[in-house]
């Protein structure tokens, strides 16, 4: 099972207590050279309660258990993995 079904299946509203949500992936450049070429390394998953609205962001590294500035991250922002 991946990271947004675990999320989906134990949302709970910390505003409100729905039990419903949405799930958005967004990624963003860093400082330095990643912003002047543009590169977007850095995602986070913004999990929004359909009922209130209220919004709570994730790193999904740290819930996959991925070390930042990895082998892994680095081949990905090459490769554009």
């Amino acid at each position: 099972m991946n990271i947004e079904h675990l999320i989906i299946n134990r949302f709970k509203c910390s505003k409100c207590k729905h039990d419903e949500c949405s799930i958005k992936e967004v990624a963003m450049t860093g400082t330095g050279l990643s912003k002047l070429f543009d590169i977007e390394h850095n995602h986070f998953l913004f999990v929004s309660c359909d009922n209130c609205g209220f919004v709570e962001i994730y790193n999904p590294d740290v819930l996959q258990g991925k070390k930042s500035g990895s082998l892994g991250t680095i081949l990905d922002i090459l490769f554009g993995g």
